[in-house]
């Protein structure tokens, strides 16, 4: 083999930041932390306190391929710790907060994390866990003095980081060493863990950055509405240090006065989140008689965003939607910027692409397959499992042997997604649901997702979720729950006429219910599996 004559440099996590901090220094970093105040900072000062942060954790013990958790709200201590723990060789272990005490508690005993780095906002939950978690030696509560509290072997951030002098330089780590470990929601089973190195931490921050990923540049001022302890914060938090862009980091209030309050005072031009967060945002806009200039764009994904969010958003507000999908398995899997030619196509062409579930994103390749493993046409019809793999998609799970995550081939490994979509030529996904979510009624599936979509467009509906319940002729028939806005009262034949449009005639649900709560996974997904187990004894009117 002749080789290239590069030179030999590692793809690390510690020269993101290590480039933001030599060129950002006049870019901002706005947090808000768990007491709503307000700190200013910039990209060298958050390299700077990374670079102390580490010499407190080797002064704790803590070496290459440790593992140290964080159960914290998104603010600057915690993009600290992104780059502190991993520019050691270290793991960063964000755990998420929703999750009942008992998976986390579980969660922190497989990863067999040393440290825990909490928001004083969960404290009650790590008192609640200590006693369960024998391999964590030190607490740290992110706050400036250490509150009164339970937890032995307790320390203060501010007082760790003040007795710290900064490492001269990050360690040269092999790029393929561990640098993240996300657990999955793990709603039908234990979660399982997601370990990422720093080259495919790399890689997938570089495909964030790219015009057809997020498009991070330094032109932007980002508002990080993503969880930081969700699937890395989708690569936000790294892609902004890569690009130099300003990055908002709004702490745990994500109402949508204090949403808006940010794009307006800092500017921001892009966003990303779930689309539940914007629903509450657009109907705040609505009723204060608000505008957002700045903003320009929004990633939306963890579900679908219903149709009219995307069309009031950019009508109304001038804010293009941009569908991703993904999984804490791969972060980004697509993206939904337009190509060239659907540029050119009428208004309604682009709104139909830009419902779908983006295309598929240089450096993960999808494919679709039926129930024998067969390859499924790319026709943009034909639904099949969705398989993916690539460089920063995961090969297997943290200390756990289940060949069934994954299917081989004789070029390697495909990751089973557990989606069911269909796929057209130019790589565009639409997401037909979950496997275990889609309706199978008379032999035929029926998109629970679809019909949550259209049914949001109906008057009054804030959010909806469709599951299959047991039918005596159809095997399953669509029960639609939604949840109304206050002193809306339930018109059947409204909601239903609403999605009539959207939707085959034999689609539409045989009965609308109104509830007062539509449950969510730790994630923000509809949990499924609490409403079929709510409505187990629902029975169809006769």
């Amino acid at each position: 083999m002749l080789r290239g004559l590069n030179m030999d440099r590692q793809l690390l996590i510690s020269g993101l930041i290590d480039y933001a901090g030599r060129n950002h220094s006049s870019t901002e970093v706005v947090a808000t932390d768990s007491t709503g105040t307000l700190h200013r900072t910039n990209w060298t000062n958050i390299r700077w306190r990374a670079l102390q942060l580490s010499t407190a954790l080797k002064r704790h013990g803590i070496q290459q391929g440790d593992r140290v958790a964080t159960i914290a709200w998104n603010d600057h201590r915690h993009l600290e710790l992104y780059y502190g723990i991993t520019g050691i060789g270290s793991v960063l272990h964000t755990v998420n907060p929703r999750l009942r005490e008992q998976q986390i508690s579980w969660i922190i005993n497989h990863a067999e994390d040393q440290m825990v780095f909490i928001d004083p906002d969960f404290l009650p939950l790590a008192e609640a866990v200590a006693s369960e978690t024998p391999s964590v030696h030190t607490w740290v509560i992110l706050t400036n003095e250490l509150p009164e509290t339970s937890l032995e072997n307790a320390i203060a951030y501010e007082d760790m980081i003040d007795r710290s002098d900064a490492v001269e330089e990050w360690p040269l780590l092999d790029e393929w060493s561990a640098a993240t470990l996300c657990y999955t929601s793990g709603t039908t089973g234990n979660p399982k863990g997601v370990m990422q190195s720093h080259r495919s931490i790399v890689l997938q921050t570089w495909a964030t950055c790219t015009g057809d990923g997020h498009d991070v540049n330094s032109s932007q001022s980002i508002l990080l509405a993503v969880p930081m302890f969700h699937v890395n914060g989708w690569a936000i938090p790294f892609a902004a240090a890569m690009a130099g862009s300003k990055l908002v980091l709004p702490g745990p209030d994500l109402s949508p006065e204090a949403l808006v309050r940010h794009i307006n005072t800092e500017n921001v031009t892009f966003s990303a989140g779930v689309p539940t967060i914007w629903l509450s945002v657009v109907q705040y806009l609505k009723e204060t008689d608000t505008d957002i200039p700045s903003l320009n764009r929004l990633a939306v994904g963890g579900s679908a965003a219903p149709r009219s969010l995307m069309d009031t958003l950019e009508d109304d507000y001038g804010v293009f939607v941009s569908h991703v999908w993904g999984m804490t398995e791969m972060t980004q899997g697509s993206a939904g910027r337009f190509t060239h030619r659907i540029q050119g196509l009428s208004r309604e062409e682009q709104r139909r692409r830009q419902a779908m579930a983006g295309r598929e994103l240089y450096g993960v390749e999808l494919r679709l397959v039926d129930g024998d493993g067969e390859e499924v046409e790319r026709d943009g019809v034909t639904p099949g499992e969705l398989l993916a793999r690539g460089p920063w998609v995961a090969a297997s799970y943290f200390e756990l042997d289940d060949e069934s995550t994954h299917t081989s081939s004789p070029d390697g490994p495909w990751l089973r997604t557990g989606d069911v979509a269909t796929m057209d030529d130019e790589g565009y996904i639409s997401i037909v649901d979950r496997a275990k979510d889609v309706i199978k009624s008379g032999g035929e599936w029926i998109s629970s997702i679809e019909l949550e979509n259209a049914a949001v467009g109906a008057p009054g509906v804030l959010e909806a979720a469709a599951v299959g319940l047991p039918h005596q002729r159809w095997g399953e028939r669509p029960l639609l729950l939604v949840l109304l806005e206050a002193g809306k009262p339930l018109n059947t034949t409204e909601i239903l006429e609403s999605i009539r449009p959207h939707v085959a005639s034999w689609w539409l649900p045989d009965e609308v219910v109104a509830v007062d709560e539509i449950p969510h996974t730790g994630t923000g997904k509809i949990d499924k599996k609490v409403l079929r187990d709510q409505f187990a004894g629902f029975e169809w009117p006769k």
